[in-house]
Parts: C-alpha cells; sequence; structure tokens
C-alpha cells in the first residue's frame, strides 16, 4: 500500500519550490503527523535536504541548532537550494532569536537555504514568531486527522471517527480497547501533557492542569462556568489560573473552552466557556466503554457527535468558532468569518426537538444563516466529510 499522503504535504511542498524565501513553520498537536509529512517532504523535494530533531533534552541549546544550519549551508551551492527541516523547534532555548540571525545572515549573502520548522506547541511557536519572526515566515497548521482522511488511510467509519478520534498512531489498537485506551493516555495525553506544557511553560499546579483536562473532557460539549469548574477541581486555584490552564491545554492540541458568541470582545471573555475536547479519543479513552457500548448510551453518544462536530470546526482554521446563549436559549456552535455568520445546531438522535435557540439567535442576528447538523437536517457523516467554510458559504454538499 502506498504511503497516504495528506493534503498539507502538497501545499507545503509547493511553498518550499516557490522562488521567494520564506520560513515555512510547520505546527500542530502531538501525533497528527508533522514528521511523517517532513519526511515525506524531504524525500519530495528537489534538491539537498537536511533533517534535524530537537526533541533530545540534551539537544537544547543555540550551539546545536546553528550546528544543523551550518550542515544545511554546506549542501548548498551555486546551483543547489537546500532544505532544511527543524522537528520540535520549540524546545530550543531561545530558537526565534537564533532563527531570525541565521536567516537574515543568508538573506544578505544570498544563500540558497530554504527552512522548514516544526512544533508540537502551538501557543509556544506562535509566540516565538511574532516575537522576532514577523514578516519571514508563513504558517501551515496541521490539525487532528479529518474523517476523510481516516477514512482513506485506514477505512473509517462515521463511527469510527466519533469514538475513536483521530490518531492515525493508535488505529492498529482499537481492537484491544483497554490497550488503545493506555496508548492514548500514555503516548499522547501524558506526553503532551509532561514534554509540550510542563516542561517548557512554568505551571505552578500540574496536578491542578491533569485535573482540568479530565474535567473537560467529562463536560466536553457543555457550558460550565469559571466557578464550577474551579469548585470542582481538587486543587483549586483563582478562576484566571483555570482560564490559563486551559488556554495552554488548547495550545497543546488537547481540549478548548469556546467563547460565548457577541459582538463584544469584553462579554467574550467573561463568558463561561463551552468545553470541548480536540480529539475524541481523550473523552472515549476515560469512559472505560467500547465503541457498541457508547454507542448504545444516548446521551454519552450525543456528548461524543456534538464533540466531533466541534472539532472539526475548529480544525480548519480561518473562521472564528463560538457558542451562543440568552437565558434558556441556546444555539451549539456559531461559525464566522467577516460578515458572514452561520449557527449550527447538533442533533445526533431523530427526533424532533425544538429548534427554540436558533429561531431566537437569528431574530437577533437577521443576517445569520442555519444549519441543522444530524436528525432531518444534514447527515453527520456528511457534515464531517466538507470543510466547514463550504457551509459558512452555503456550498456545502
Amino acid at each position: 500500500m502506498t504511503e497516504f499522503r495528506r493534503p498539507i504535504f502538497a501545499t507545503a511542498l509547493a511553498r518550499l519550490q516557490e522562488p521567494r524565501r520564506r520560513i515555512q513553520v510547520l505546527y500542530g498537536p502531538r501525533q497528527s503527523g508533522k514528521t511523517t509529512v517532513a519526511r515525506q517532504l524531504t524525500e519530495g523535494y528537489m534538491g539537498p535536504t537536511h533533517y534535524g530533531s530537537a526533541d533530545d533534552p540534551a539537544l537544547r541549546d543555540a550551539a546545536w541548532l546553528e550546528t544543523q544550519w551550518e550542515i544545511a549551508r554546506g549542501l548548498a551551492g551555486s546551483s543547489n537550494t537546500a532544505l532544511l527541516v527543524i522537528d520540535e523547534i520549540q524546545k530550543v532555548e531561545r530558537w526565534s532569536e537564533v532563527v531570525k540571525r541565521l536567516w537574515d545572515e543568508d538573506t544578505r549573502k544570498r544563500v540558497p537555504l530554504k527552512v522548514l520548522l516544526l512544533g508540537s506547541a502551538a501557543l509556544l511557536v506562535q509566540r516565538g514568531l511574532s516575537e522576532s519572526l514577523a514578516g519571514r515566515f508563513e504558517l501551515l497548521r496541521v490539525p487532528h486527522w479529518s474523517l476523510v482522511e481516516m477514512r482513506e488511510a485506514f477505512g473509517f467509519g462515521v463511527d469510527d471517527l466519533i469514538f475513536f478520534g483521530g490518531y492515525p498512531g493508535a488505529v492498529d489498537l482499537i481492537g484491544d480497547q483497554p490497550r488503545w485506551a493506555a496508548y492514548i493516555r500514555d503516548s499522547i495525553i501524558e506526553t503532551s501533557l509532561s514534554r509540550d506544557v510542563l516542561l517548557l511553560t512554568r505551571v505552578d499546579k500540574p496536578a491542578l492542569m491533569r485535573s482540568l483536562l479530565r474535567l473537560a473532557c467529562d463536560y466536553s460539549g457543555q457550558i460550565v462556568s469559571y466557578q464550577k469548574l474551579t469548585g470542582q477541581l481538587q486543587d483549586a486555584g483563582n478562576t484566571t489560573t483555570v482560564a490559563h490552564y486551559l488556554d495552554l491545554l488548547a495550545g497543546a492540541g488537547l481540549v478548548t473552552g469556546l467563547e460565548r458568541f457577541s459582538p463584544s470582545m469584553v462579554r467574550r471573555r467573561r463568558s463561561s466557556p463551552k468545553l470541548l475536547a480536540l480529539n475524541n479519543a481523550l473523552i472515549s479513552a476515560g469512559s472505560g466503554l467500547t465503541l457498541q457500548e457508547a454507542r448504545a448510551d444516548p446521551a454519552l453518544w450525543g456528548r461524543l457527535v456534538e464533540s466531533a462536530i466541534g472539532a472539526h470546526l475548529l480544525s480548519w482554521g480561518g473562521t472564528e468558532v463560538t457558542y451562543w446563549r440568552d437565558g434558556a436559549f441556546e444555539v451549539d456552535f456559531v461559525l464566522s468569518a467577516g460578515r458572514k455568520l452561520l449557527a449550527i445546531e447538533v442533533k445526533s438522535a431523530r427526533r424532533r426537538d425544538s429548534l427554540a435557540g436558533m429561531e431566537r439567535f437569528r431574530a437577533s442576528h437577521p443576517r445569520a444563516r442555519a444549519l441543522l447538523v444530524g436528525a432531518d437536517g444534514v447527515p453527520i457523516e456528511t457534515f464531517l466529510a466538507t470543510s466547514p467554510d463550504r457551509w459558512l458559504e452555503g456550498q456545502g454538499v
């Protein structure tokens, strides 16, 4: 079988082969396939390449990064534009300052060297870029695998994605539920926490962060106030700390808290978050249930479906995803870009529940379009196989 190539591969390769030099940055959560894409790029690139990984703790200094750069410079020549790939760049101390200096040297001397940087912790990567590399880079986000990708590579159906999520490295373990769940906990959750958050950012209460992650998975798809979150955590800090930790977990690609839709940004920041796991495997691995058992539990399956829809919306980028609530009225997701506005309601069961929340939202936001997913609306599988921007533009299939 030919190795599966994600669509991001073609985009990255095309950018690297453009005449103009820009630093390309691939970033995304662990086990989304960044390293595989980078390896495929080095194989597909028309020219000499050099790959270095900063995943080893002993290699996190400027001297190591400078050495990798010099090796790549040596591969470049008058007729060869070399490619340098650095994996886990955020683990190199003061990496952005070093990259800026070396990149600017090459620009002045017209060294034919292109650079591809990979990072797991989105917040840290973006912070380094904004501090030192403004105007020198382009971002390429590598999201969790979609239904279409999991179906093409592994034969996944929609129920498989909703329960097992989009981690390709765990696919061969799904026939052994305890082993699959252990892999998700140990190789993804714990590794993301210990190596992408706790080791690289000051976290005064790591036990609080772990408890927050578990709680966010348990409440995925639900709106929970920061006060309630703080009250349910065993080592309760203040609400500011909890909000900060939730941002760090989002940066690691684990869970996030959606803001409430409002024209006022101040009101959005003060709103209770709608918790959302960014990959459903994080929920299922902690449930202790099989796919069949979860499918037979309407309440749990409904949460999984809504979480899968939310994660799908967030994975694409370029559009803002929020929720809306006004008293007892609620809309599951609001998708917005510029003046375009789309209200999305998710129904996992075929029952004619009231859509009063949707009606109230459109009454106060007349330009908004409405979309029902599941039940008598767009089939869940169809929605998960279509990019959200098509629904926003009214071009869904």
